[in-house]
C-alpha cells in the first residue's frame, strides 16, 4: 500500500536540510509586489524565475529551489524545443489554489442552509533548471533586464533610503505607533504598542542592516490584537516564539527586496534562534508554509493596512 504524499512534510524536510547545512533560505529575494511607494523590479539575474513568464518565484519557492536562473515545467521546456538531460532531477514548486467547499450554516431562524466557502489548498508541480535542458539557449541579458539597462548598485553607505524612510513614517503615522531610537536593543512592545530601535549611526555603513532590523520589529507589530492578531505571548526559546521570529524575519527580508536595498541578509537575532527553529520545524511540518503565508500578510499589512488583499501564485 502506497504512502500518501505529504507536501507539508516534503517542504519542511527541504528547509530543515538547508538550515542544518548553515543556509538561511528565507533571505533569498521575495516576489515583487508593486505599491504606491515602491517601484523595485526584481533583478532576474539573482533569483529563480520562470522561463516563460519571466517572473520571480515566491519567497517560499525561492527557499525550495536550489539554483538561481531559469526554471520551467517539462511541458514548457518541451514546447520550447528542449529535451531534459538524462538523469536530471526535477525540483518542486508549490502554490496555493483556492477551492470552493460547501458548508452548512444556520440562519437567524435556525434554518440550515448550504453556503460556499473558499479555502486555500497547497498544490505543487515539478520544474527543471535550464542547466538540465538541452536544445534551449539561456535568455540573454537584455531579455531579462530593463531595456534601458540597470547598473549595478553602488556599495551601500548609510544615507537614508527615501522609500524606506517614507514607508516607516507612513506606517507609524497610520497605525499611531511610536518608534523610538537609541540604546542597544531592538524590540516591539505589545503592552505599550511601541517599537524601539538603535540609532541609525550605530549601524555604520550598513544601512541595509538598519532597515532589516526596523522592518523585523515593524513586522512583529503587525501581529498585535488590533491588527492581524497573531501574537500569542510565547516565551523566548519556545516553538511559538520561534515561529513568530521566523514570520518577522521573512517579512523583513521581503520588505528589503521590495525596496530594492542590496545588502547581505543577516539575522537580527542570535544563532540560537536557528537551532530553535530547526527543533520547531521538526515537530511541525506545516510551520514553514504557514510562517511564509503569515509573513506575506504582514508585508501586505505594512504596505496597505487593513485593505483586504488576496495573493495567490498560480502555476508557472
Amino acid at each position: 500500500m502506497s504512502t500518501k504524499f505529504d507536501i507539508y512534510a516534503e517542504v519542511t524536510n527541504r528547509i530543515i536540510k538547508q538550515l542544518e547545512e548553515g543556509v538561511i533560505p528565507w533571505h533569498k529575494p521575495w516576489k515583487t509586489v508593486c505599491t504606491s511607494f515602491i517601484k523595485a523590479p526584481v533583478d532576474l539575474r539573482k533569483v529563480a524565475f520562470n522561463r516563460i513568464t519571466k517572473t520571480a518565484y515566491s519567497a517560499l519557492n525561492q527557499m525550495l529551489l536550489s539554483r538561481v536562473g531559469e526554471y520551467a515545467s517539462f511541458k514548457q521546456w518541451t514546447g520550447l524545443g528542449g529535451k531534459i538531460r538524462k538523469g536530471a532531477k526535477s525540483e518542486m514548486v508549490v502554490f496555493w489554489k483556492w477551492v470552493d467547499i460547501k458548508i452548512e450554516e444556520e440562519d437567524e431562524n435556525g434554518e440550515k442552509k448550504l453556503k460556499i466557502k473558499k479555502v486555500p489548498h497547497l498544490r505543487y508541480y515539478q520544474v527543471f533548471h535550464i542547466e538540465d535542458v538541452e536544445g534551449v539557449k539561456p535568455l540573454t541579458l537584455d531579455q531579462i533586464t530593463e531595456p534601458e539597462g540597470k547598473p549595478e548598485p553602488e556599495p551601500v553607505v548609510f544615507d537614508p533610503v527615501k522609500e524606506a524612510e517614507a514607508l516607516i513614517t507612513h506606517y507609524s503615522e497610520r497605525e499611531q505607533i511610536k518608534i523610538g531610537y537609541g540604546g542597544d536593543r531592538a524590540y516591539y512592545s505589545p503592552a505599550f504598542d511601541c517599537i524601539q530601535l538603535p540609532q541609525r549611526f550605530q549601524f555604520g555603513e550598513k544601512s541595509g542592516e538598519f532597515y532589516s532590523t526596523a522592518f523585523h520589529e515593524i513586522a512583529h507589530s503587525t501581529g498585535a490584537k488590533h491588527r492581524l492578531d497573531r501574537l500569542t505571548g510565547d516565551r523566548f526559546g519556545s516553538a511559538g516564539y520561534s515561529k513568530e521570529e521566523l514570520v518577522a524575519e521573512i517579512s523583513a527580508a521581503g520588505m528589503l527586496n521590495l525596496l530594492g536595498i542590496e545588502t547581505p541578509a543577516t539575522f537580527t537575532n542570535s544563532a540560537a534562534y536557528v537551532q530553535s527553529w530547526i527543533k520547531a520545524l521538526k515537530n511541525d511540518t506545516k510551520m514553514i508554509v504557514v510562517a511564509s503565508g503569515k509573513a506575506e500578510k504582514a508585508v501586505q499589512y505594512i504596505l496597505h493596512g487593513k485593505e483586504e488583499t488576496t495573493t495567490e501564485e498560480g502555476a508557472a
